[in-house]
Formats: structure tokens, sequence, C-alpha cells
């Protein structure tokens, strides 16, 4: 497994990976302009050709927010999501940033247990910022 940035010709990989791993997946135009924004790091751990792992991460300032991470289900549970977002928060610390944000939902325990793996601590909640179903997202930030 190897972890690169990802090109406007990933896109469909790309969004096969979000419609398996989301039951609100990102549009095509919203992958393509953050594959194309310079603020944006795109994320894929690759095997072989196939991306098997995306994580998301858009900085301002000195600031960054993970905005998906998302890792295929026959590949899940081999370090890869962790990896991601070490790689990314490497990315963003390039960058000059020093803190980053993300929203996750209550229910979702492995993704909080991977978050703070990674050195995130909740910060606070949003309620009702999930829909379908209605739920409360936890706020979680870590230095990096």
């Amino acid at each position: 497994m190897e972890i690169t940035f990802a090109a406007p010709r990933d896109l469909q990989m790309i969004m096969a990976l979000e419609r398996e791993c989301f039951a609100h997946p990102w549009s095509e135009e919203g992958i393509l302009y953050e594959l194309e924004l310079s603020d944006s790091g795109v994320l894929a751990a690759r095997e072989g050709t196939d991306i098997i792992g995306v994580a998301i991460l858009r900085t301002l300032g000195d600031e960054g927010e993970l905005y998906s991470i998302a890792v295929r289900e026959s590949a899940r549970r081999r370090g890869i999501g962790l990896s991601l977002l070490r790689r990314a928060l490497r990315w963003a610390a390039g960058r000059g940033v020093r803190r980053v944000y993300l929203e996750v939902r209550r229910s979702n325990a492995a993704a909080r247990a991977l978050y703070k793996a990674a050195g995130f601590t909740v910060c606070g909640e949003r309620k009702n910022y999930y829909d379908d179903p209605r739920e409360d997202a936890v706020l979680m930030e870590a230095e990096v």
C-alpha cells in the first residue's frame, strides 16, 4: 500500500469508494473541486492501480479541516485509515497548519477511535448536525 496525492484522473475510483462508504457521498463536482484546489489535500491509499482509501483535508491559514476519510470495507482494520490521517496531518503541518478540526457522528465509534489514535480530542458538539438519521456531531481537534 502506498499513499499519494489523488488527481482528477482518479475521480471515478474515488466516487466508487464514496458510494461504497457513505449514504450521502460527495458529488463528482465536489470531489473534482477539491482535487483542483491548491488548499485541499486529497490523499489516496493505493494497492496497485486500485484506490482503497481517501482522505480530504482543506487548509486555511494555520487551521485545517478534515472533510472526509474513507476506506474500502474489505481493506479496513489494516491501519490504512490511520496511515491516511497521519499523512494528511503531515501535509497540513508542512503548509503551516497548527490545528485541524473535524466533525464525526456521535454513534461512529470506529471513526472516533481512529481520530483519538491520531491525537484528536473532543472540543464540542453540534446538535442535530446530521440527517438520515438525525444525529449530533462530535467536534474534535488536534494540534499538528
